[in-house]
């Protein structure tokens, strides 16, 4: 979701700079890490002293949910979403589902029929459990799944469940795992859906 199909870098490193500032940390170092991972476990890894990882994340969250300026669709997100039918496609997100309402809400996106949030799992990304979820809810493979990506987490997880792997390059992270295929945003693509309603991306005309 975040980066993904909507833009939300601004205002979580607004609330997570702030953050890390707070604890000592360096932002500009601390940043790049925590992006496309649950909140809880990107404080966890960190190991600080006297930090209780699920109290930050939470009192993170509520920071989170209340800055979402500057949260807006990625171009041509919202179109390419319209024309999906709506059991063929969930989000799976590292977000809360109170956050991913939320800024699914500010970017002026659908909400998905199906949803995989960080609460569904006990190991966030890269671990592909999100993954394998999601397509268990939609009822299919993980193999038979196209998932796109931005951060270098999210594409491992993809990876590791067995799905072929989209990178969207709108948020500019700088990856180091390759992936099946590279796309600025969707403004370039549309879904085929074939008439055994499974669906494949094609090049606009």
């Amino acid at each position: 979701m975040d980066g993904t199909i909507l833009s939300s870098a601004a205002a979580a490193e607004r609330v997570w700079g702030a953050w890390a500032q707070r604890h000592g940390l360096v932002p500009a170092e601390f940043l790049p890490t925590m992006h496309g991972r649950r909140g809880v476990d990107t404080i966890s890894q960190l190991g600080l002293p006297g930090v209780n990882p699920i109290e930050e994340a939470a009192s993170i969250e509520r920071a989170e949910i209340e800055d979402v300026d500057g949260v807006v669709a990625i171009p041509g997100a919202q179109e390419f979403l319209a024309a999906l039918p709506s059991d063929n496609w969930a989000i799976v997100t590292s977000s809360s589902k109170a956050l991913a309402l939320r800024r699914l809400e500010a970017a002026g996106l659908v909400v998905p029929r199906f949803m995989v949030t960080g609460e569904d799992v006990k190991i966030g990304k890269p671990n592909p459990q999100g993954y394998l979820l999601g397509a268990e809810r939609l009822g299919v493979a993980s193999s038979g799944c196209l998932v796109f990506e931005d951060v270098e987490a999210g594409v491992n997880a993809g990876i590791a469940a067995g799905s072929a792997v989209v990178i969207i390059e709108h948020a500019g992270h700088k990856l180091e795992t390759a992936a099946n295929y590279s796309i600025p945003d969707y403004t370039s693509i549309t879904p085929v859906i074939r008439a055994d309603r499974s669906i494949s991306i094609a090049e606009k005309s």
